[in-house]
């Protein structure tokens, strides 16, 4: 199992040099950086778009992409090394490739109409059509489409007319080929080009969808045109506002016909047109950079359908007394705002999905690197914060706890090739180009403030600011100089190396610079393993002789440096890897930066469990802490040797309450990676008592505990004094018919007939009129007028349902309004400032409010626990198991919370936590203690090392009633026979010949179990096997028998040492005792929930059962029986829309109420439900693997089995181990994923 996790990801910007760099399809788009393309995809359940996949293969600039139109999961890129690769988004693999294009594919597009055929080109042509599959696969040249008088820049197939095809060229003319009509080169060029030799090239071009003809053409400098290609002429000009607007992409809006969009070039302006209109609808500014790129979706996001929630009556049905219903958008929306998603992507690298009808993002990444980064370095007196630097001339700030880019530097620097933090509060940065010397960027100013030339054009590699004396700042060149100078600029020393210097660092204890040339000095030790040069090296701030290396090879590798042995190796980058850089509080988190235009956060807490262990145990100092000489020796157990954990120790001595406790907070914080570690223990602090003002001051921006949640949102309600209000423009002129009902309303209104004069003003869509005199009807006509309002708006999907919602008192419409939008966050501090009395029902008369307005603070606490169970299952299922149990802790939620840390495999963290928050986190403590214990248990390489032994009984030994535990560890210790002796006395247990004693006379009196606990402690364990195995095969054969009866016998058995289990002997009763641990781990996986399993165990014991001798009560035809029953029942195979689910039959209900029968409920509440362990969806480049249970794709970490070959998702392993122990390979090995 990998030791070194994956647990953040900073995704590269869209590349802004290319044409078609970014492509939609259905509930997908993607867009490309310059090596890979990212993919992102709508999670329905939550209603937002998630980063899927990272496809990498090309080793050049991708030059563009373009989506299959009719199989949404495959697409197409092409990339400057004459390269073009067929995708297959849902297997995450390329499933074709052409590896020589005669020249580059500048622009490629599927051809519409003619199956699996993909066209590209490049400059003068010639047009190659390569037909990728069936009896005509390979490459065909177009007959006509070449030896073009201008570059080409793109061209687009006609979406309906086959084998219709256009051109546009640098020139700004097009050219356009159509089977069986005369072939028009070089046409429609702008008229004020005509005659001159200028240049002005189409930028964007695309044919009317609801047209053969018209296709919309933009050039750089004059602007749109709509031009008929059938006459040759130009249809429509249209005008820009002002004279320097110009369009580098344009995109139709399929759902409003005549509809398209445009995004200038300078600034992200994203302009609305219809083609009857010359000028535009409607402007929005949406950032300060310029449009790169513009898609729109085709089918936009479904909403989740609100059937369940809302009644299906409509509300506006006209009768005497109500309104009719009203236009689907106002005049307004059906002019100017098309409803539909735009894929946007700008010249900073930002990439969004706006929303247009709302006028809001859907999603928005808003700064990326575009190309490689050769640095990263953590801020030393603000580690949540990292800046990188770039090939594309700029560094990026970014806060590591959202994943978001929050400084970005003026750019145009070149290549920059290195960064280096100014000590202190200093906020500076110091960085080195490619050729145009080093620099000093003020941050927070975003100017550059002092530029260093001493080096002259030559590239500077490496800069380092001094952290003793903040006034030096050293560079080291391709010019073989290293030079130390002052921030003035001032030359203090000049050193020459005979060639150029990659390298140079300040030391931490004095102000010489350590320089190295390793031909002078002895060499100690070789680490081999990398396949091409390493660029990035670190030493690990804790423990001495972990080294981590970056290389070209496109690898990371962590070194023992005591005897060269490489303790893991990581495949996720998807090309050179060049910096590494250590979290200086955290020193087992790192981020890498790599050619891919990525930055990886990644946690290396697992290469160091056992002192982790030492700490929950509380052992001594000198176990956990130590200096370098004693931790360098071979073979030493891992010991602390840094600032950061001398620090903690300093606290820990100096504090007078309960100093585990805070030993246990302050290494947690020190081994977690940022994500919410912090924020979980500010909640326990709360939860424990601790005085307010303690707190630290962002503890506001995390998760807070509900009693601070509208205290603090109240007090940065305040903050935000002024406020900007927006009006949507008018549309077209009113027709007749509305000034007739306005006068009819007036006169109502003048003969006291307000009831009547509300209802016209709700047919003329006024509302606020109506409203604001309803209550001259009655209160009772005013509410429900305004339940009116907020129906049609929450139909419209429309934000101004809020305040309708807060002043009726509403709280479940607007709660169930924000969750169905995936807004969960605000649903909870609406809740929250329902159960503080902050939002009323008003009252409509005194006897009906005396009986309503009694339980609504109980209904307000539900639906604020079902709120936070909502958010906690997001932040779960998106892989953030500790912001999870944040959630559960802000309503002291405290089963829900430890449940959330166990089930991401937290298992260090839930312990600690659960120590501190003591008897009310007790049962989920203990069952994470005997997870970690079987941790210790099973580490193949170390258990019988005494050291792990003595771990695994220290941590059953804080579990209060743990005699049983024990008793297992004892009989799984594979130790010689004094050892195991050692371990009996220990855990105050009899020795072997003692127990072998005691199980004899014990079997005698019949006491089945107690028979075979002391067998597996004697010197024959394999005795226990047939007495165990029988009785649980007699319980099989009654009709009674349930989980609870058998399970206890089955994981007792399961602790048989490993090598009496395996032994020839032993065969048939292993196999037995496979199938049934196989059998009941079903049952278990499914009382769990854990779906993902429950398929994989019943085809294990199926096929155990097919190949193996045995006699069990289980037959193959009842598995299947089961099988099929629980997946009818629980209605898995989730079907579309379209397709109704089958109703399971009357057999199959039998099958499964028995199977539930027996099941029972899980004792442990909060456990039901899968596991997710951090990381889980964060895409790597790696070799994807498919998973031997369930013949799917793996998405995030990986467990190999024990063949070394066999793979499965380390989710699926955990809740494998949890119900079944065996492995799924069948070999009677333990699975140790913990």
């Amino acid at each position: 199992m990998s030791h070194v996790k994956q647990v953040g990801l900073l995704a590269a910007g869209c590349q802004p040099w290319n044409k078609d760099v970014c492509a939609a399809s259905g509930d997908r788009f993607a867009y490309c950086a310059t090596l890979a393309i990212y993919i992102y995809q709508l999670d329905h359940r939550y209603n937002e778009f998630k980063l899927q996949a990272i496809m990498s293969e090309h080793k050049k600039t991708i030059t563009a992409i373009s989506w299959c139109p009719h199989n949404p999961d495959v697409f197409a890129s092409a990339s400057a090394d004459s390269l073009v690769i067929i995708w297959n988004v849902t297997k995450q693999k390329a499933v074709a490739k052409l590896d020589n294009t005669k020249g580059i594919p500048a622009s490629l597009s599927w051809c519409w109409n003619a199956g699996d055929a993909v066209a590209f080109v490049s400059h003068r042509g010639p047009l190659y059509i390569w037909t990728i599959s069936g009896p005509d696969s390979g490459v065909t040249v177009h007959r006509e489409a070449h030896s073009f008088l201008s570059d080409i820049s793109l061209f687009r197939w006609h979406p309906k007319k086959k084998g219709k095809v256009v051109f546009g060229h640098t020139d700004g003319s097009l050219s356009i080929f159509q089977p069986g009509s005369k072939n028009q080169k070089h046409v429609l060029r702008p008229e004020s080009l005509e005659g001159t030799d200028e240049e002005d090239p189409v930028t964007a071009l695309e044919w009317d969808p609801l047209s053969t003809d018209y296709l919309l053409v933009a050039n750089l400098h004059n602007g749109i045109r709509l031009l008929d290609s059938e006459s040759l002429s130009c249809v429509t000009t249209f005008n820009f506002p002002s004279a320097a607007a110009s369009v580098q992409c344009l995109a139709w809006v399929s759902s409003a016909p005549g509809m398209f969009i445009t995004g200038d070039s300078q600034v992200g302006v994203l302009r609305i047109w219809n083609v009857s209109r010359t000028t535009p609808i409607d402007n929005f500014k949406l950032k300060k950079t310029g449009f790169h790129g513009l898609h729109v979706l085709s089918s936009p996001p479904k909403k989740k359908s609100r059937s369940s929630q809302y009644p299906t009556k409509n509300h506006y049905i006209s009768s005497t007394s109500e309104a009719v219903s009203p236009p689907a958008l106002t005049q307004n929306q059906a002019f100017s705002l098309p409803p539909g998603h735009a894929v946007c992507c700008f010249m900073d690298g930002g990439v969004g999905l706006y929303d247009m009808g709302a006028r809001k993002w859907d999603f928005l990444r808003d700064l990326g690197h575009v190309e490689t980064i050769f640095d990263c370095k953590f801020k030393p007196d603000n580690p949540d914060l990292l800046a990188t630097a770039s090939f594309d001339g700029t560094i990026k700030v970014w806060d590591i706890n959202t994943l978001t880019a929050v400084y970005t530097s003026p750019g145009n620097e070149g290549i920059i090739y290195s960064l280096s933090w100014a000590p202190g509060d200093l906020n500076c940065i110091a960085g080195a180009t490619s050729r145009n010397g080093a620099f000093i960027w003020d941050v927070t100013k975003g100017k550059m403030i002092t530029r260093f030339s001493e080096h002259g054009k030559n590239g500077i590699f490496c800069i380092a600011w001094s952290h003793k004396d903040s006034k030096r700042i050293a560079t080291c060149s391709s010019d073989g100089f290293c030079i130390i100078r002052t921030i003035d600029g001032r030359i203090l020393h000049k050193y020459k190396h005979p060639a150029a210097v990659f390298g140079c660092d300040w030391s931490q204890n004095n102000n010489t610079v350590r320089i190295w040339d390793y031909t002078q000095d002895a060499c100690i030790n070789v680490l081999s393993g990398h396949t091409a040069p390493v660029r990035g090296l670190m030493w690990n701030h804790e423990i001495p002789y972990l080294l981590i290396s970056g290389s070209w090879d496109y690898t990371i590798r962590v070194w023992d440096t005591r005897d060269g042995t490489c303790l893991d190796t990581v495949y996720d980058h998807g090309a050179d890897v060049y910096g590494l850089t250590c979290h200086p509080s955290r020193p087992f988190t790192m981020a890498s930066c790599s050619r891919d235009s990525t930055v990886r956060l990644w946690s290396l807490t697992s290469l160091i469990n056992p002192l982790q262990i030492s700490i929950l145990v509380d052992r001594c100092w000198d176990e956990i802490i130590g200096n370098t000489d004693r931790a360098v020796e071979s073979g030493a157990p891992p010991l602390l040797c840094g600032k950061v954990s001398r620090g903690i120790k300093q606290e820990v001595e100096k504090w007078t309450g309960n100093p585990h406790g805070k030993k246990l907070r302050w290494f947690s914080e020190c081994f977690s990676p940022p994500g919410g570690s912090k924020n979980l223990w500010d909640l326990v602090a709360v939860i424990k008592g601790q005085d307010d003002s303690l707190l630290p001051q962002n503890y506001c921006k995390g998760i807070m505990h509900m009693k601070h949640l509208v205290r603090f949102r109240a007090s940065r309600a305040q903050e935000l004094t002024t406020v900007k209000m927006s009006k949507f423009g008018g549309g077209i002129g009113a027709p007749s018919k509305e000034e007739r009902l306005k006068e009819a309303a007036e006169i109502h209104l003048r003969l006291g007939q307000i009831q009547r004069y509300c209802e016209l003003m709700v047919e003329l869509g006024e509302w606020d009129k109506a409203l604001s005199v309803a209550p001259g009807v009655s209160m009772k006509y005013w509410r429900k007028l305004m339940q009116r309002r907020a129906d049609q708006l929450i139909q419209e999907e429309n934000d101004d349902v809020i305040p309708y919602c807060i002043a009726i008192g509403d709280v479940k419409k607007l709660v169930s309004f924000f969750t169905s939008r995936g807004q969960l966050k605000e649903a909870l501090l609406v809740v929250q400032a329902a159960c503080e009395g902050n939002i009323q029902k008003p009252p409509v008369s005194t006897s009906v409010s005396s009986n309503s307005g009694g339980n609504n603070t109980d209904d307000y606490n539900e639906l604020l626990q079902k709120v936070t169970k909502e958010l906690a299952e997001w932040y779960f299922q998106d892989g953030h198991a500790v912001l999870a149990a944040c959630c559960h802790l802000a309503v002291e939620n405290i089963e829900l919370a430890m449940a959330n840390l166990i089930r991401g495999n937290e298992l260090e963290l839930a312990i600690s936590v659960g120590t501190v928050l003591g008897e009310s986190a007790a049962q989920a403590t203990h069952y994470a203690l005997e997870l970690l214990a079987r941790k210790c248990m099973t580490v193949t390489a170390c258990f019988p090392s005494l050291g792990y032994r003595d771990l695994a009984a220290d941590l059953l030994m804080m579990i209060p009633d743990n005699k049983l535990q024990l008793v297992k560890l004892c009989a799984f210790y594979p130790g010689c026979v004094a050892e195991i002796n050692d371990l009996h006395e220990k855990c105050n247990l009899p020795d072997v010949e003692e127990c072998m004693q005691l199980a004899e006379t014990i079997q005698a009196d019949g006491d089945i179990f107690e028979t075979v606990k002391y067998y597996l402690l004697s010197t024959e364990p394999e005795k226990a096997l047939p007495i165990g195995i029988q009785y649980v095969k007699e319980q099989l054969c009654g009709s009674d028998w349930t989980l609870d009866s058998v399970c206890p016998y089955l994981d007792l058995l399961s602790y048989i040492r490993t090598e009496q289990l395996v032994l020839h002997k032993c065969s048939k009763f292993r196999n037995e005792l496979l199938i049934l641990c196989g059998y009941i781990g079903a049952l278990l996986a499914i009382r769990r929930q854990y779906n993902s399993i429950v398929p994989a165990l019943y085809e294990y014991t199926s096929q155990l059962l097919k190949r193996r001798e045995v006699s069990v009560p289980l037959k193959i035809d009842q598995l299947s029986e089961e099988l099929d029953a629980w997946r009818a029942c629980t209605q898995l195979n989730k079907p579309t829309d379209e397709t109704p689910c089958t109703p399971p039959s009357e057999s199959q209900r039998t099958v499964y109420s028995v199977l539930l029968s027996r099941i029972q409920e899980e004792p442990l509440k909060g456990m039901v439900g899968p596991d997710c362990v951090t990381g889980s969806n964060l895409p790597s480049h790696s070799d994807v693997h498919i998973s031997c249970l369930t013949g799917l794709r793996i998405q995030g970490p990986v467990f190999f089995l024990e063949d070394g070959k066999s793979a499965v998702s380390l989710n699926d392993a955990l809740m494998w181990a949890k119900v079944n122990p065996f492995s799924p390979l069948g070999t009677g090995i333990r699975l140790n994923p913990f």
